[in-house]
């Protein structure tokens, strides 16, 4: 006989949580996590670069207040964020006895952040994980919004987890020590935000960029709390990207499809800039976007020193064979986020993601090539 039994599981659960900006937060993120932070133990995750410039200081700090404190180190760069490393990992913190009631913390750039939070959400069904971002593409991106990620050899990001962090602490400080095209790609980020819903951004961002460059605090705090304000409106609006949180995606379908093609030898804000090219150029042989404001887009990254044309030896059907693969596939045909001016996105009966043919895409391709228009 048949039965029906139903499991009731609707709930209301609040995720919020703070973002704080400032300068020398270490201490500081000792002393107000103690409340939070249980008997079960602290990881702090991070790579082989950023271990020795502020992995031991963050121990340092910790231990002040707390007796059981882990530093756990990986090889620096994309190659590390796979299911190995992941793994190892895991295995580490399961030898050195760290159950439900541990902490991590995932210190470094965006490479640590969707590496240890994927951890997190996974380790024992998901412990809490505060970031620590360290280059400025984690402070203004990847550090807000709970997405985590792996990659795997058919693409970048496939296997991942939405996991909101219980804080996330923004320490200027560490930009002081960011190699200049670790830099400089940060600012691709800053530049999409611009495009897709901040004109007065936009304008900061082309009339300061020499206080930018500089690394002047003031412009720095800025352009960080402007980034991060922007994403928290967008991951409060739509946190599962059903919709609106797909815009943030501009540039990153063809940016992520360069950086697989190429087996990740640009850093991710490089291949973002020539995706943001490309597709501003898709979005112009649609109709979209008119060309003074495609011209103001490429010239701003030019200004930047960021790519604005696709790399050599990463070929345009390759390229679209990997965007069949990309998150926001639907029946095997990528979608995009197309801008139709500066700070405005396309969308078509409320929805933002757009399809594109083949031809459109192999047209704007080779005009990005040829820095044509």
């Amino acid at each position: 006989m048949e039965q029906k039994i139903r499991v009731h599981l609707s709930k209301m659960v609040d995720y919020s949580y703070d973002i704080v900006i400032g300068t020398s937060l270490f201490s500081r993120i000792a002393k107000e996590q103690e409340k939070n932070l249980t008997g079960g133990g602290v990881a702090v995750i991070t790579d082989s670069l950023v271990a020795p410039l502020y992995g031991t200081k963050l121990v340092a700090a910790l231990e002040e207040w707390h007796k059981r404190v882990h530093l756990l180190t990986f090889p620096s760069g994309e190659k590390s964020k796979n299911r190995r490393v992941k793994g190892l990992l895991e295995d580490r913190l399961l030898r050195r006895g760290l159950g439900r009631d541990a902490t991590i913390m995932a210190l470094g750039g965006g490479v640590v952040g969707d590496l240890a939070g994927f951890v997190a959400a996974t380790y024992h069904r998901g412990v809490p994980y505060i970031q620590i971002p360290t280059t400025l593409l984690a402070q203004v991106d990847s550090s807000v919004g709970g997405k985590t990620a792996i990659d795997v050899p058919f693409g970048k990001n496939l296997l991942g987890a939405f996991h909101q962090p219980a804080c996330v602490y923004i320490d200027l400080d560490t930009l002081d020590t960011l190699p200049t095209k670790e830099f400089l790609a940060g600012l691709a980020e800053v530049v999409k935000y611009a495009v897709i819903l901040d004109r007065k951004l936009f304008d900061f961002l082309e009339e300061g960029m020499g206080r930018i460059l500089s690394r002047e605090k003031e412009a720095l705090s800025h352009l960080v709390a402007r980034s991060c304000r922007l994403k928290a409106w967008v991951v409060k609006a739509d946190e599962r990207e059903e919709n609106l949180r797909k815009i943030l995606n501009f540039g990153h379908t063809i940016g992520h499809a360069i950086e697989t093609c190429g087996r990740y030898g640009w850093r991710h804000g490089e291949a973002v800039a020539a995706g943001m090219v490309v597709e501003g150029l898709i979005a112009c042989g649609m109709g979209y976007l008119d060309l003074h404001s495609f011209r103001r887009i490429r010239k701003l990254l030019e200004n930047i020193g960021l790519p604005v044309c696709p790399p050599e030896g990463v070929e345009v059907e390759e390229v679209i064979r990997i965007t069949c693969l990309d998150k926001k596939a639907r029946q095997g045909r990528p979608q995009y986020v197309l801008p139709c001016g500066i700070g405005e996105m396309k969308s078509i009966a409320g929805l933002y993601g757009v399809s594109v043919e083949e031809d459109v895409i192999r047209t704007a391709w080779g005009e990005a090539k040829n820095g044509e228009k």
